[in-house]
């Protein structure tokens, strides 16, 4: 086989394993199974699903190394039960349930292509708010393990009270809360997400620094009287317009002197690298309307027609950890 040919057909078929573990998180089969092992009659009953389908999917996952299976009982190895325990501190799981929502809307990457816009998407089994669950969660499973550097990266920060939006579940509220003791934040988002941002404020022992306000930043106006505003995972799921209309409202928001931060792909001119934002724009486009990842000039040129002053790169990163400061006049 031509070394090309073996290139592009290894390339294109981690679709499988992403398959097979997203399916086994969607029917929450890991939390069925006791340290004892289970087999897959039992499996199968206590997930209410066929024994034909569980029996392919737990021999699957046992080949892959996700399950462990000696004789007919299969396990979750030790050193996987707190990835893939839901209620772990640890848990994958959201992120598991949320990569099989987007893989529905990638499998029709050709026709959204060819039309500009998003194909319809079937729900998951869980159904759509269990899918929309997920998103907000899978948030907290990749930021939870960055965001303290991140914040550390930005330091010193001057501000005594911020505003999160589009804060998801608290995550980077929670981040900066913790490195600037004397500070307080208003988190805003839909009822969803902040119902979510109260429990983990709760254990995060901070929900007494939190201002929770629900709302949607694209019908509203944002909570003001803050002197700096945190927009993280934003920017990339709308136009260009609608990020200029969005910065407008956090120029509204922002006291005199204040900041803006955002974190997000920040793309070079090319739009070929880094190669996580060129794949993310596919995200964008099998998703939202008009979703996208954009460059460093081109978040100047939205900010500054904002009446955002001194646009600059302040983290620059591969993925979406980069962030972009800009000050209210």
């Amino acid at each position: 086989m031509l070394p090309e040919k073996k290139w592009i057909l290894d390339m294109t078929d981690g679709f499988r394993p992403t398959a097979v573990v997203g399916a086994a998180a969607e029917l929450g089969l890991f939390d069925l199974i006791p340290d004892e092992g289970i087999t897959v009659p039992e499996l199968a009953r206590k997930a209410n699903a066929s024994l034909r389908g569980i029996q392919v999917l737990a021999d699957a996952l046992a080949a892959l190394e996700v399950l462990e299976k000696k004789g007919d009982r299969y396990f979750v190895p030790p050193k996987l039960r707190p990835v893939l325990s839901e209620n772990s501190p640890e848990t994958a799981i959201p992120m598991l349930r949320h990569r099989m929502s987007m893989m529905r809307g990638w499998s029709q990457l050709a026709w959204a292509a060819k039309a500009g816009f998003p194909a319809p998407k079937t729900s998951g089994i869980r159904g759509p708010d269990g899918d929309l669950q997920a998103f907000v969660l899978a948030m907290d499973v990749i930021s939870r393990e960055v965001a303290d550097d991140v914040v550390r990266q930005l330091l010193p920060l001057q501000f005594k009270k911020m505003l999160d939006v589009g804060a998801g579940p608290g995550t980077w509220t929670f981040a900066f809360l913790r490195a600037i003791p004397e500070a307080r934040a208003i988190l805003f988002d839909l009822p969803h997400a902040v119902s979510l941002a109260r429990q983990k404020a709760e254990q995060a022992a901070l929900a007494d620094r939190v201002e929770f306000v629900v709302g949607d930043f694209y019908r509203d106006e944002l909570p003001s009287g803050v002197d700096f505003v945190w927009v993280s995972a934003i920017a990339h799921q709308n136009s260009r317009e609608q990020n200029r209309e969005l910065f407008r409202k956090v120029y509204r928001a922002l006291e005199p002197g204040g900041q803006i931060a955002i974190r997000d792909i920040v793309m070079d001119a090319s739009r070929t690298s880094p190669v996580d934002g060129a794949l993310f724009a596919i995200n964008m486009l099998v998703n939202t309307p008009a979703g996208g990842t954009y460059t460093l000039d081109e978040y100047r040129e939205d900010l500054m027609a904002a009446g955002f002053s001194e646009p600059h790169l302040r983290i620059r990163t591969e993925n979406m950890n980069s962030v972009i400061l800009a000050h209210r006049r």
